[in-house]
């Protein structure tokens, strides 16, 4: 490191924050390197998930939700992060570089920065109680400033899209690789990958949002109400890997505006994972001008309840590249 950087214990700070970022089946597909002046992205092809995520969307979704979580981390600790996306044409999974200059924190860095350690994937039911349309605009306020456009599905629009969430847990309930996989990334015990079995619900059929039906289960709606949540769409004018790394951004902010507000929320990806269901998520709700590009699920929760055991997440050493983590080491 040089004099340009902000020191060790600042850059491990924000990279703590920057991994509780959500990621599809918490795979967490993400690595960062440190250079001489700044930081780099890369997505992880090792935790790739060929049955669930074959064109690897939902994993550069991730990576651009640990990319925001980054810089609003680093933003919160005095540190401005000026990003170059997809800057390496020869390598595609180097996916941004970061260069960091001293920046003064605003009143919105410290309150989303805050809220990092309190977003959490909630897939209980959400009450009756209404979401104001103000806040409902300023999620799609701050979602446009990556590119993100925002629609709310409602009436029709909304039928069709639970009907193609319904549609995808049919197909992937008979899909062999796809469940093995599953398997393999949720109801673990260990402490630092996949889909705890505290944070997952049993699948029921009559459920209003069908929820992802993971390996083991051993979270309970303590209320017999109704799922009253809404549904955001996330869409985007293109769907290239740099549309799809904006579009993870534009969903961090979202989760964690919502989260400062808050709000509960539940990000979903498994109908968009199916090609001609997103295509009719595209048509249906996104009057055919839009790549969808991600679900949200957001409101209240019910009076009272607890928050949920945090998931796992990797230590920050394990994100980093090992070459570089050790020249940190010897300039600690």
């Amino acid at each position: 490191m040089n004099d340009r950087l902000p020191d060790y214990h600042i850059i491990e700070a924000a990279l703590a924050l920057a991994v509780r970022a959500p990621s599809v089946h918490n795979t967490q597909p993400w690595r960062f390197r440190i250079g001489d002046r700044g930081l780099h992205l890369y997505l992880d092809p090792a935790r790739a998930l060929p049955s669930t995520d074959p064109d690897q969307r939902d994993l550069v979704l991730s990576c651009g939700a640990a990319l925001h979580h980054l810089r609003i981390a680093l933003a919160g600790l005095g540190w401005s992060a000026v990003v170059q996306r997809l800057p390496d044409a020869v390598n595609p999974n180097h996916l941004a570089s970061i260069e960091l200059v001293p920046h003064r924190p605003t009143m919105t860095d410290t309150a989303l920065s805050a809220a990092i350690t309190r977003r959490q994937t909630d897939r209980r039911h959400y009450s009756s109680r209404p979401i104001p349309p103000g806040y409902l605009g300023l999620l799609a306020e701050r979602a446009g400033v990556h590119g993100g456009i925002v629609r709310q599905a409602a009436y029709g629009s909304r039928d069709q899209l639970v009907e193609a969430m319904r549609a995808a847990a049919r197909q992937h309930s008979g899909d062999p690789n796809y469940q093995f996989e599953l398997a393999a990334w949720s109801g673990r015990h260990d402490a630092v990958r996949g889909v705890p079995a505290l944070n997952a619900l049993p699948p029921l059929a009559a459920q209003r949002v069908p929820a992802r039906a993971f390996a083991q289960h051993r979270l309970v709606n303590p209320t017999r109400e109704p799922d009253y949540a809404e549904l955001l769409v996330l869409g985007t004018t293109a769907d290239d890997r740099l549309a799809r790394l904006c579009a993870g951004e534009a969903v961090s902010a979202m989760l964690l505006t919502a989260t400062n507000i808050g709000l509960a929320t539940c990000l979903v990806t498994e109908p968009l994972e199916i090609p001609e269901l997103r295509k009719k998520i595209r048509v249906g709700v996104l009057d055919n001008t839009m790549h969808a590009q991600a679900v949200i699920r957001i409101g209240w929760l019910p009076t009272g309840l607890a928050a949920l055991p945090p998931a796992p997440r990797r230590a920050v050493e394990d994100v980093l590249d090992p070459f570089d983590a050790t020249e940190i080491a010897t300039a600690r």
